[in-house]
């Protein structure tokens, strides 16, 4: 317009089309020709340079000496095509330091270079940056760019930047990478590992497609040794997370009887015990008992030790079998109250798994405190590592579980419908995703939501069939409950009794964990006291066997949701003693509620009623105060 002499009166404004034509798209082009060949070449090679462009750099690939450069860079800067950056506070720029103007300059200046053209331009940019020493990761950007042409060294150049990409957090990156490096292709002696590598990078974000890498990778020559069993092992996680759980047994069994008796084979023997203890279905009690042998020879000196302790421990908390132990097994798998160096939540020998189990096994043992911290590390860890995929999505959902178990409802719910987001872009219907839906589902019916929680269930498939692994929360007991709520109460029944038969089979559980005999109980009441009452009586013996605050606490809420007059008063009042001194404020809120309506007491009834909107439990609040509000009674 300055040039133009053009006044910024709305008289003038149709002339601006023009200007507009000429500063992008096909008028850009024509205006660049009209610069000359040289200036046309410049602006080329600042394209396919994109960022950290400089007048040396831009020489070097348009093959132009220093004098012609830098009357070009002065050339397009005054027709406003590039320009010189502003001045950063506190950082010093590079000299001949330029830019475009606009992104969509830059667009349209790379869009008009002849295909054959760019294709050697790029190739030629990333020798200039390997030469200059700027790393793998910016010269792989041009590569990715060049024919296949059967080079060695573009392959090991491609790896090379897959590995800075994977280091700096951005695993999308370095899978393109490596899917470019087998279009070269790769020789036959390093072709196995280049799917290895690409079967790590993609590892939870496609479960699927990881599997076809890592099966062939070992189908092939090449890979030996550490780097096989590593295969290995990441193969059997795959294969978990495509709800492919027998196939992972089979694969670490089958590699573990390759070994000797040593590191290696227990390593092996532990990701067995892992994949059999997250059966949802066919864990026996004789599995418990080999893996109790076992972990009773660990002493926690080594990390193969210490999984084995994990797993112990949470095979533990899920039979129902004393908190106080389950707590001492974990706790001894650390070092220092922490994670032990290479077992930490990136590290690739032993997997994200086995710590799910660890802070789950706290969750549910009452070391809330413990299981918020470990699962809230995850989440730190997979944000700054680039991870979006399914292990963002797990640690945001087993962050979930520990802030519902808290009693922080509204947190969990925010945080679980970030996961369910995140498990979606991953695959419906593979376990990761149940973890999620399943966690909302609760979380929704604990804050009194449930048609909300019913349109959840509707929208997310959140029925039969179930996958072969434990979601956690129960995924029966808490289907159950949803049907019961939503007025379906033979479907209900139904699914708990279907849970009560998977815990049989597995030869005990954890009445917290899977709460479905609380549940039955409560649902069979009317129509059959006599089952109702063997059923809570079951569940107190569980509760206090297994001796936590909240596993007592609730087993006493129904007993005294079954009782009437002084009986029910006294049970209620026992629940309050135990779940005061339980982290769970949510469980804690509803025995306050239900005793001060058993007891008729004003003070207790608003005690729970505080206790209620902390936690969010909307229907909660709503109860205790309709029956304050109607106030008959009470005292």
């Amino acid at each position: 317009m300055q040039d133009t002499e053009l006044q910024p009166v709305e008289a003038r404004a149709g002339e601006l089309r023009a200007l507009n034509r000429a500063a992008r798209g096909g008028g850009l082009v024509d205006r660049l020709k009209g610069l000359g060949l040289e200036a046309t070449r410049f602006a080329w090679a600042a394209a396919i340079l994109g960022t950290g462009i400089t007048v040396d750099m831009v020489a070097r690939l348009a093959t132009m000496n220093d004098d012609l450069a830098r009357s070009c860079a002065d050339l397009l800067c005054t027709a406003r095509i590039l320009t010189e950056p502003e001045p950063v506070p506190g950082t010093e720029r590079a000299a001949g330091e330029l830019e475009f103007v606009h992104p969509l300059i830059a667009t349209a200046v790379y869009n008009s270079i002849p295909p054959g053209v760019c294709t050697a331009m790029h190739g030629v940019a990333a020798q200039i940056i390997t030469e200059l020493g700027r790393g793998a990761a910016e010269a792989a950007r041009h590569l990715l760019k060049v024919h296949p042409d059967d080079d060695e060294e573009l392959v090991e150049q491609l790896r090379d930047a897959a590995r800075e990409h994977l280091a700096v957090g951005a695993p999308d990156a370095a899978r393109r990478c490596l899917e470019r490096a087998l279009q070269e292709p790769p020789r036959p002696e390093v072709h196995a590992h280049v799917l290895y590598e690409l079967g790590c990078a993609t590892l939870l974000t496609n479960p699927a497609v990881t599997t076809e890498h890592l099966q062939s990778a070992l189908a092939m020559p090449g890979l030996d040794g550490d780097e096989r069993v590593d295969a290995v092992v990441r193969l059997s996680q795959a294969l978990l997370h495509n709800d492919q759980l027998e196939e992972a047994v089979r694969t670490v069994e089958a590699e573990a009887a390759r070994h000797e008796a040593g590191p290696v084979r227990m390593r092996l023997q532990a990701f067995q015990f892992m994949w059999e203890g997250i059966h949802g279905e066919t864990v026996s009690p004789a599995r418990s008992r080999r893996l109790a042998e076992l972990a009773d020879t660990c002493t926690g000196r080594d990390n193969a030790e210490r999984a084995l302790l994990i797993l112990r421990g949470f095979d533990a908390m899920t039979h129902g079998e004393s908190a106080d132990e389950v707590l001492q097994l974990c706790d001894r798998a650390l070092v220092n109250g922490r994670l032990a160096p290479g077992l930490g939540w990136t590290d690739p020998e032993w997997g994200m798994e086995l710590l799910m189990m660890l802070g789950s096994a706290y969750a549910y043992a009452d070391r809330l405190d413990r299981a918020e911290s470990l699962f809230a590390e995850a989440r730190r860890v997979y944000t700054a590592a680039g991870w979006r995929g399914g292990h963002l999505s797990l640690a945001n959902a087993f962050l979930g579980l520990a802030y519902r178990r808290q009693g922080r409802l509204r947190d969990a719910e925010s945080t679980l419908r970030e996961a369910l987001v995140l498990a979606e872009r991953v695959g419906r219907r593979l376990p990761l995703y149940w973890s999620a839906t399943c966690g909302l589902v609760d979380t929704l019916l604990a804050r009194g939501r449930v048609e909300e929680a019913w349109a959840v269930a509707e929208q997310y498939g959140f029925a039969p069939p179930y996958p072969s692994t434990i979601v956690l929360p129960d995924i029966r007991s808490v289907r159950g409950r949803l049907l019961l709520a939503v007025g379906r109460t033979e479907e209900g029944i139904n699914e708990l009794e279907a849970a009560e038969k998977t815990a049989t089979s597995r030869g005990g559980h954890n009445p917290v964990l899977a709460p479905w005999s609380i549940d039955l109980a409560k649902a069979l009441a009317g129509q059959d006291p006599e089952r109702a009452a063997q059923l809570v009586a079951d569940a107190r013996r569980q509760a206090e066997r297994f001796g936590t605050d909240t596993a007592i606490g609730e087993a006493l809420r129904c007993a005294a949701a079954l009782e009437t007059g002084r009986r029910a008063v006294q049970l209620a009042a026992r629940a309050v003693t135990y779940l005061e001194a339980s982290p769970c404020q949510y469980e804690h809120a509803a025995a306050r509620v239900e005793y001060g309506i058993a007891a008729r007491s004003v003070a207790e009834l608003g005690r729970g009623m505080d206790l209620a909107k902390a936690c969010g439990a909307e229907e909660l609040v709503a109860r205790a105060r309709e029956v304050l509000e109607t106030g008959r009674g009470l005292h």
